[in-house]
């Protein structure tokens, strides 16, 4: 929700690609070790406005997407609808709104992004958002910072517009649902042809607020727009470090949960919360590198808010700090202490969790497992330990 409203989001995913010259849509290709049609959707489910995403697909690439979203949006899976695309954007928006607005959307706002933009960020979202609730309808723009002349088609300039006025509109982009789904609908039956969603809005005598764009928020259409490997240049200050450590007692009658996921076992842990030591560890990674304290002092144990209440949700709050203050994780690298349970049949599981949690890929997330052979509290069965390594980069 965002300010009482519900949120729906939809990524756009419907076209073929042919300019990129892939065998097959763009979209699923790998991008930084996700497809990019679930990289472009992790920031919305980061940010904890969404409460529903469609993805509109080409006909045909169905089940492929539901099959990325489970294995790449595993936590979150519940708010996900696949929807089938039409034969051109307009189209297959307008078949994303009718998803939604049959799930009972219809009274909320609805962000619309492109697969194809798989690195807008936490703020931009924050932005479109907020001009979308006030005005009802919003795009980001950013300054053209070319000279932009105009041909009749003959080989000639046919005149060239003062650049000053001109913005590049990129997506999200916002609106009041009923105000668009309208436009969208009424855009159809008048045989208008739209490039991008406020283009009906506006044709319909509507205004669009400009948002600020992120000239970082680019769109891949050819091969040479994909991301190099590495973390390229560094900069000073673009990098920190942050060390968690966290430890829980067993108890009885209690889940036991490690990285969000429930482990078949004969005892919980002890605490306020769900007592995942192992995400309390990663939470006071990531918190120590930003120099905001700890857990501990972000989520005391003396409020009854959060009694019971799951480590994840909480860890969803610590990553938006960590992207509001524009850093994104370069790779987490976690241990868990324990004489019992094994954890190697869980730890695939666990990292791809703690990875869409992070909004990073699995590749950048690594989980280990070890004993004290039998020493110390851990050696005893008592508890379980955890100790999280965490490297930031600035976005």
């Amino acid at each position: 929700m965002y300010k009482g409203r519900k949120v729906a989001v939809i990524i756009a995913a419907g076209g073929a690609g042919t300019r990129f010259g892939a065998q097959g849509p763009k979209q699923f290709l790998d991008v930084g070790g996700m497809s990019m049609v679930m990289a472009s959707a992790v920031p919305f489910l980061d940010s904890g406005y969404t409460d529903w995403m469609g993805f509109v697909v080409p006909r045909g690439y169905e089940e492929k997407c539901a099959a990325l979203a489970e294995r790449e949006l595993c936590a979150v899976l519940a708010k996900v609808r696949v929807v089938t695309g039409g034969s051109d954007r307009a189209a297959s928006v307008r078949a994303g709104l009718e998803a939604a607005e049959a799930d009972g959307m219809a009274d909320g706002l609805v962000l619309i992004h492109d697969a194809a933009r798989p690195f807008v960020s936490g703020a931009l979202i924050g932005r479109v958002l907020e001009a979308a609730n006030e005005h009802g309808a919003a795009v980001p723009a950013t300054p053209v910072l070319d000279t932009v002349y105009i041909t009749c088609g003959d080989g000639f300039a046919a005149g060239i517009p003062d650049r000053a006025g001109l913005r590049a509109v990129q997506t999200p982009q916002g609106f009041d649902f009923a105000l668009i789904l309208e436009a969208h609908r009424r855009a159809f039956s008048e045989g208008i042809s739209v490039t991008d969603d406020g283009a009906p809005v506006f044709s319909g005598g509507g205004r669009v607020a400009l948002a600020e764009g992120d000239p970082a928020n680019t769109k891949i259409t050819a091969q040479g727009d994909m991301p190099g490997p590495g973390l390229g240049r560094v900069l000073p200050g673009s990098l920190r470090v942050g060390i968690g450590f966290d430890a829980h007692r067993f108890c009885e009658g209690r889940p036991l949960v490690l990285g969000g996921l429930k482990i078949p076992f004969e005892k919980g842990l002890l605490g306020h919360s769900d007592a995942d030591v192992l995400t309390h560890a990663l939470m006071d990674a990531i918190l120590g590198a930003l120099k905001e304290g700890d857990i501990g002092g972000m989520f005391p144990d003396t409020d009854p808010a959060f009694a019971g209440v799951s480590s994840m949700a909480l860890l969803q709050k610590v990553v938006f700090l960590m992207k509001e203050r524009g850093y994104g994780v370069a790779n987490a690298d976690l241990t868990l202490v324990a004489e019992r349970p094994r954890m190697a049949p869980y730890r695939e599981d666990i990292e791809q969790r703690l990875a869409v949690a992070l909004g990073t890929a699995k590749e950048n997330v690594s989980l280990k497992a070890t004993t004290t052979e039998k020493l110390g509290f851990t050696g005893r069965e008592e508890g379980i330990a955890a100790e999280a390594v965490i490297l930031l980069e600035k976005l």
